[in-house]
């Protein structure tokens, strides 16, 4: 029940009296902050939909070449947290980048470098889309290499075009994948501090950031934090209810996967290139140019400092994302092998966290500590200043994240081995380690490894809950580069970067060791 402190003292507070500080900001900036959020949301969204939805496609019904590449090297964008694509992007485009040099010093060409400019909403709404569409390309890609062949068969057989099939059949029985990629893209979106803030974009994270650290205002944050959950859980019901009650299911039980269609010639090409090209755009260009700038500031940025706050970084992801993993294992375990109508609706509310953005989670953490202190009776702060709510808050905000993974993984092993070791006169806990543990073994690891990344990529809880003099790779980085230090805040950048691609490619070799045709 923890996960719900942070809405529970929120609430609790915001019925505190509106200061002057509320009143200017409902009065003159509120319409603002709706209306940014809003327009991020809905184009991020569509954009995020059509980038990951047609290589999806792609992917899982035709043979071209280096397709088996860019199964999952497509899903690598996702290892570059969008705050990091937003400041290599605008070193790239701007007048002293790259882009505008060369085309200034080799083809004499000189652009209006408002051309260039990607620091507005616009530019937001891209980075968003190249650096999380892989939510929309991994559920969806998943979702189709387990459809029946019959049904393009059929549409075959009939005369549809690859166009009418895609249009009438494929996008109705991806709507539901569809959704649920499209609300993590969205609740990325909400969640986000660093790229908002670098572009000066004015939205709800920002604004809470704002209110708080520059006006010192916990009130008016408050109740800034109260209107993004209620913003937030509006977008969530819209995503419940845009299903319907349509449904898509077999009448048979005889169901042949999809088949690969083998192209050739200039539709090869051209597949070939489309998906070369968000590859590219997404992650072969900013990595490249993050190691070149490491290059040229390595000799100033590795020193003792540097090297501990690495060690801060991967030092609280292990030990969060170890203890996520241990508490996901026993909540998801009791469920399992418990009727009990509790344990279930305790399932529900560990997941919530989630959807929570960070920057209102670290609020409702900050206000419960600052209680428990106050209780405490100590009249300093001692738990509010240590890395324990720091862990705290991980633990809240990525629970859901370890708790699916290992759900779904016990779904897959069922109960039949558990209620037969049971039987042999095995008890719970031996049958656990003995039995259950060896057999959900790729869902634990792969639970461990996306929690992990999650949490080297976070920012707005990092932020705001760690201890003074407690920096991490992803505050570091979004430091240098909001002092405009952008070759510094490349280490730190690349080492995130470098550890997430190895985690994205540890969880597809675990996928592809269980035989399965693509990985979820």
């Amino acid at each position: 029940m923890f996960v719900l402190i942070p809405n529970a003292n929120i609430l609790l507070n915001i019925f505190k009296p509106a200061n002057q500080n509320w009143n200017h900001i409902k009065e003159y900036l509120l319409k603002d902050y709706i209306i940014n959020s809003a327009v991020l949301v809905l184009f991020t969204g569509f954009f995020s939909i059509l980038i990951g939805l047609i290589p999806a496609w792609l992917i899982t019904q035709y043979q071209f070449p280096f397709r088996n590449f860019f199964k999952w090297s497509l899903i690598l964008p996702l290892a570059i947290p969008p705050y990091i694509g937003a400041y290599t992007y605008n070193g790239l485009l701007n007048y002293t980048g790259v882009i505008q040099t060369s085309l200034r010093n080799y083809f004499g060409i000189s652009v209006n470098p408002i051309y260039f400019d990607i620091m507005n909403i616009k530019g937001a709404i891209f980075i968003y889309t190249i650096f999380l569409f892989p939510y929309i390309y991994i559920i969806t890609r998943s979702f189709l290499a387990k459809q029946s062949a019959s049904l393009v068969e059929a549409a075959r057989t009939l005369g549809r075009s690859s166009f009418e099939i895609f249009w009438y059949i494929i996008l109705p029985i991806t709507r539901t994948a569809i959704v649920a990629g499209g609300s993590l893209v969205v609740l990325e979106v909400l969640n986000d501090y660093g790229v908002v803030k670098y572009f000066g974009i004015t939205t709800f994270s920002t604004a809470i950031f704002k209110t708080w650290f520059g006006m010192g205002d916990l009130i008016s944050a408050v109740r800034l934090s109260a209107l993004l959950m209620i913003f937030v859980f509006g977008v969530l019901l819209i995503e419940k209810f845009s299903r319907g009650g349509k449904r898509f299911s077999y009448s048979t039980t005889k169901v042949r996967p999809l088949s690969r269609t083998k192209l050739s010639g200039i539709k090869a090409f051209l597949v070939s290139a489309l998906c070369s090209l968000i590859f590219v755009i997404g992650f072969l260009i900013p990595t490249l140019q993050l190691l070149y700038w490491s290059w040229l500031s390595y000799a100033k940025i590795l020193d003792v400092d540097f090297f501990i706050f690495s060690f801060n970084s991967i030092f609280v992801a292990l030990l969060a994302s170890i203890l996520i993993i241990i508490i996901s294992i026993i909540v998801a375990n009791t469920v399992r092998i418990s009727d009990n109508i509790l344990a279930k609706v305790y399932s529900k509310v560990a997941i919530l966290g989630y959807s929570i953005p960070g920057a209102v989670i670290a609020v409702g953490i900050l206000l419960f500590f600052i209680g428990l202190d106050k209780f405490i009776g100590s009249g300093k702060l001692i738990l509010t200043s240590t890395i324990l709510m720091l862990i705290f808050a991980y633990i809240i905000r990525f629970l859901a994240i370890g708790y699916n993974s290992i759900e779904s993984g016990f779904d897959k092993v069922g109960k039949s081995f558990f209620e037969a070791s049971r039987t042999l006169g095995l008890g719970i806990t031996k049958t656990f380690f003995k039995v259950d543990l060896p057999m959900i073994k790729p869902a634990v690891i792969s639970g461990f490894l996306l929690v992990l990344i999650e949490i080297l990529k976070e920012l707005p809880l990092t932020l705001i809950l760690r201890p003074f003099n407690f920096d991490t790779l992803a505050s570091k980085a979004f430091e240098y580069a909001s002092d405009e230090m952008i070759h510094e805040a490349a280490i730190s950048s690349i080492i995130i970067i470098f550890i997430c691609c190895l985690a994205i490619y540890g969880i597809h070799k675990l996928g592809a060791g269980k035989g399965s045709t693509d990985v979820n």
